[in-house]
């Protein structure tokens, strides 16, 4: 049975001016969507006072309370009602939009704060009186005299409380204090000259400090790299690269890590415009093409970068929470970030994540069944040396002893005379037919025979693909493949970068593209679905890469059926060139699928292993 028209004998809608309480509290609803974004706004606005310690506490994953304290430039008693006013600031004059040098620039973030909780702001100028103020659900009260260090803190109680549906929306505590945790660890990386503590106070008391970050000193790349070690951690700066590049009035800066120190998800990935955090897919993007051709599609890489640039090259005014950014020249931006990654990473050559050799070493440490016991390295007596000798002497009548191993040990005429200056050192023996045993001025390393010459192949396969070209074959009958007149277009505007990569197109009128040529080493292609993965690329990434993707598969497939097999056995002089080789050859330390192909070991660890230090 057909219903009855909704809209019918609707009345006409009156248009309403709403109050200031309505509209801040429709504002608040747009920049304060959790507990984390209070905080967010409250740290920006402190760095934007010139603060250089910022102490956070909440309680209740900062539901009850959120307390943001600082030694900034603070507030004189006259300013405070203005500054609890809608679109007030002292960062912008309105006359240039695009000229914005600070993190907040809306004069939102208070008014909006002060009419979903309770809030009381004490500040004080260099030299003059304090003031506090305090506002509950928008209503503002007078301005009273306080006590305190120059500087502001601002306090924030009951958040939505004058909105309590909000409520409803709010995660857990736990949930909510790990948001908070990472707001602030991510404004703690955008400026390493800012010391930060971060308290949780549930239940009154001083609390307890869940993060803290000291201010560094030195130059940008020193302090940078100390604050990462501080808030990502000491693997990471450890097995970290440098990135330093500059294009066409944007520079880049920051530390990328190996392929080989690579994670699950992107949680480890952070980007920043002009010191801002933001979570850009045109960004992001361009990251994970620059590792494209190291890591396998379910592991991720783990960067900090920031792009710096002239606030007219980037619009910041584009999102209310002020996350996503847009370029001016967005093709730029991602060009930067691809080939400034990819020559770090040809320059790291074969190093690989120190995590691996950390890895293995766990893996050798027996499990702890009573307190550690310390041997003590006396100098033994000629009697005992003697004896110890006779006992060590090998016991060929033991059956099964004299069993050949699975093992090899190259005579010793045959071994180099040292490994001096070589930073995978010299052969010394293949064990199980697959790995080999240098060593090293430092220790000793075990390389995977199969997966390093794997990794070499594919470099030289693409090298060569990049010197004659990707090879096409030309269609007896060119498919036509039906699109809409924006995906046509979208297509067209990057058909000469399909081209150089063996896959020629061609409109064919209305929305139609005609496929006249195909990439030869993908063999039989469905076209129209190839087209399809191309636009969803473009959709999702702002690029695609999906016809290099396949091609550089199969040269991966290719270089795996050429390499040197498990089970061969090698000669002293071929396993020397397979390690001399990947010493000369980039991104030799993972295989194609972002698995490092050795192992180093230092001797102080094994002596360490062996109870020996």
């Amino acid at each position: 049975m057909a219903q009855a028209n909704p809209h019918m004998h609707r009345p006409t809608p009156v248009i309403r001016q709403l109050d200031d309480a309505a509209i801040n509290r429709i504002a608040a609803g747009e920049v304060v969507e959790r507990p984390a974004s209070a905080v967010k706004e409250l740290i920006e606005n402190a760095l934007d006072a010139g603060a250089t310690r910022i102490t956070v506490d909440y309680a209740d994953g900062g539901k009850t309370l959120i307390r943001v304290g600082d030694d900034g430039c603070g507030m004189t008693a006259a300013d405070l009602p203005l500054a609890l006013s809608r679109h007030a600031t002292s960062k912008i004059d309105g006359s240039d939009l695009l000229d914005i040098q600070t993190f907040g620039f809306r004069g939102e973030a208070l008014p909006s704060l002060g009419a979903v909780g309770r809030l009381s702001i004490m500040t004080r100028v260099a030299g003059e009186e304090g003031a506090e103020i305090e506002v509950t659900g928008g209503r503002m009260g007078a301005v009273k005299p306080a006590a305190l260090n120059p500087g502001t803190l601002v306090e924030l109680r009951d958040i939505f409380h004058a909105t309590p549906a909000r409520l409803k929306f709010m995660r857990s505590d736990r949930a909510e204090a790990q948001a908070i945790g990472d707001v602030v660890k991510r404004l703690a990386m955008a400026e390493p000259y800012v010391g930060f503590t971060l308290r949780d106070v549930s239940g009154g008391g001083e609390g307890r400090v869940t993060f803290r970050a000291d201010a560094q000193n030195g130059d940008l790349f020193d302090a940078l790299h100390g604050r990462l070690a501080q808030v990502l951690g000491r693997e990471f700066a450890e097995n970290a690269l440098r990135i330093d590049a500059e294009r066409e009035g944007l520079r880049l800066a920051g530390y990328a890590a190996l392929p080989t120190y690579s994670r699950g998800s992107s949680v480890a990935q952070y980007l920043f415009v002009n010191a801002r955090p933001v979570r850009d897919k045109m960004l992001y993007g361009a990251l994970r093409a620059a590792y494209s051709d190291f890591l396998s599609r379910d592991r991720h890489p783990a960067a900090a970068l920031f792009i710096d640039c002239d606030p007219h090259l980037v619009d910041v005014n584009v999102h209310p929470a002020k996350s996503e950014v847009r370029f001016r020249e967005p093709g730029v931006a991602r060009g930067l970030i691809v080939s400034a990654l990819r020559h770090a990473l040809a320059e790291a050559g074969h190093r690989a994540s120190s995590t691996v050799a950390d890895a293995t070493l766990g893996a050798m440490r027996p499990e702890a069944t009573g307190p550690a016991r310390v041997y003590q390295m006396h100098r033994p007596s000629g009697q005992a040396i003697s004896m110890a000798y006779r006992m060590q002497a090998p016991q060929t009548d033991v059956p099964g002893f004299a069993d050949a191993p699975s093992a090899r040990v190259e005579p010793e005429a045959e071994l180099p005379e040292a490994s001096e200056g070589r930073p995978l050192g010299a052969a010394r023996a293949q064990v199980h037919e697959n790995y080999i045993i240098a060593q090293t001025e430092t220790g000793m390393v075990i390389v995977d025979q199969h997966a390093a010459h794997e990794r070499l192949v594919y470099e030289k396969l693409k090298r060569q693909m990049a010197e004659t070209g990707v090879a096409a074959q030309a269609l007896l009958i060119p498919e036509i493949v039906e699109l809409s007149d924006g995906d046509c277009t979208r297509l067209m505007e990057i058909s000469e970068d399909l081209q150089r990569l063996g896959l020629t197109i061609e409109p064919f009128g209305g929305g139609a593209v005609a496929v006249r040529e195909t990439p030869a080493i993908l063999g039989e292609v469905n076209a129209k679905a190839m087209l399809h993965d191309i636009l969803d690329e473009l959709d999702d990434l702002g690029e695609s890469l999906g016809v290099q993707v396949r091609i550089e598969a199969i040269l991966s497939r290719v270089a795996c059926h050429g390499s040197i097999r498990s089970g061969r056995r090698m000669r002293a002089e071929e396993m020397n060139a397979l390690l001399r080789e990947m010493e000369a050859t980039p991104h030799s330390g993972q295989c194609n699928h972002g698995r490092p192909t050795y192992v180093e070991l230092r001797l102080a660890d094994i002596e360490r292993l062996f109870g020996r230090t």
